[in-house]
């Protein structure tokens, strides 16, 4: 697969992990290369999908790579077409699953597609974001109730009648579940085919997805196939692994980089990546040429955490980002920039510390404070705290301080 995707342009090929059906026939069916001519002779962009299910609020950095992706297709030309999956979010997509999501209601659903959409630049110029949604032609947005919602029995049961039991046991999830004797509830076998029915209503030509959607994308091609359109093609990308270098990047986890973070705390935990991830980091979040790097390790993950956090903040904020946390590195203040701040309001005095850093919400509970304190990982100010109930009278003893946890997290305690 490797020399198949080394034929396809950089733009394309970078970062790629598998690219689905893949020949070197003339049969724009089976050929992306001949597909992806053809757009070219008959000046007619390909309409790339990538379907997102609004069931949380932020976007982190290993969401990134698929959107990435589809700028490219935007910049080469191509259409973006972005379903903001509003009606199948209520289903929640079972993929990596042990038991069955709990179902969104409609309104919370619509929040979480705002929220995602300005993460991804809505109302930005083409340049501060990581979809142009600026240029004419180069991006639908589109939801998939618009189809879904009115959906007759009879459309239900044709959809139905494209799939098997067997098909749906197949997938690992399902089968992993059906053989531990997880239950399986009937609507979520609806859930690959719905999403492989947007996939017809709007006609795609590519589909993008992490390495774990490959089923899904295979539906949709069966479904194209069935209402007579020419199958898209997959393209699968993997999936990132988190900040402790083993679990993939999830917000469960605790181990994600946030696009909507500040500068400073996104520079500062990219700067910690573990160094067998450093390379996959620059590869899948960046442009630049692996070829061309220090051969200084060290350097190179320095260089990995500016690059990422110059793509999201730009360049000046990178560079404050970068000279600020060698500040917090040698335990100094002076000049502090872009630390995000935090009302000391909520917090009760007199404080202990592991009360206060709980509070404060830099640590999950007051338990993880204490373990944290004792540790040696919390600083106020640059100076290592041992004792989880130093106490701290009035809210005047903290303000303008800077809280520090670990490498990773910090911020300055304002009123």
């Amino acid at each position: 697969m490797l020399d198949k995707i080394n034929e396809l342009p950089d733009w394309i090929s970078r970062g790629l992990d598998d690219v689905f059906p893949y020949d070197n026939s003339d049969n724009s069916d089976q050929s992306f290369l001949k597909r992806l001519e053809l757009a070219s002779i008959e000046k007619k962009p390909l309409r790339v999908k990538l379907g997102i299910d609004p069931t949380g609020t932020d976007i982190h950095i290993g969401h990134s790579i698929l959107f990435r992706k589809l700028r490219a297709f935007q910049d080469a030309g191509h259409t973006a077409v972005l379903i903001i999956g509003d009606f199948t979010a209520r289903i929640g997509d079972p993929t990596g699953k042990s038991k069955t999501r709990i179902q969104l209601s409609k309104d919370e659903v619509e929040s979480n597609a705002f929220n995602y959409l300005e993460q991804l630049g809505l109302g930005k110029e083409p340049k501060d974001s990581l979809l142009d949604f600026s240029t004419p032609s180069r991006l639908e947005i589109r939801r998939n109730s618009e189809w879904l919602e009115n959906l007759n029995l009879s459309k239900v049961i044709e959809l139905l009648s494209n799939s098997t039991v067997g098909q749906m046991l197949a997938k690992e999830d399902f089968s992993n579940r059906y053989k531990s004797g997880t239950p399986i509830s009937l609507h979520e076998f609806l859930y690959p085919l719905l999403q492989g029915y947007d996939s017809v209503a709007i006609n795609s030509d590519v589909e993008l997805g992490g390495t774990d959607q490959k089923f899904n994308i295979a539906m949709g091609r069966d479904l194209q196939k069935a209402f007579g359109q020419k199958p898209q093609f997959g393209m699968l990308l993997p999936i990132l692994v988190g900040l402790d270098g083993t679990r993939k990047m999830s917000k469960s986890l605790d181990n994600i980089v946030g696009i909507n973070e500040d500068s400073l705390s996104m520079y500062s935990k990219l700067e910690k990546v573990p160094d067998e991830l450093v390379l996959t980091y620059l590869n899948l979040l960046t442009n630049e040429n692996l070829k061309e790097l220090s051969s200084n390790p060290r350097e190179v993950q320095k260089f990995m955490a500016l690059k990422i956090t110059s793509n999201f903040k730009g360049i000046e904020a990178a560079k404050n980002a970068q000279f600020n946390s060698e500040k917090l590195v040698f335990g100094t203040k002076d000049s502090l920039e872009e630390i995000p701040e935090a009302s000391i309001s909520n917090v009760n005095f007199p404080a202990k510390a592991f009360y206060l850093f709980s509070k404060m919400e830099m640590c999950s509970s007051s338990s993880e404070a204490r373990r944290q304190i004792l540790g040696g990982g919390v600083r106020i100010d640059g100076k290592k705290i041992m004792d989880p109930n130093l106490e701290f009278d009035t809210p005047d003893d903290l303000i303008g301080k800077i809280l520090q946890v670990g490498k990773k997290k910090f911020l300055r305690v304002s009123n």
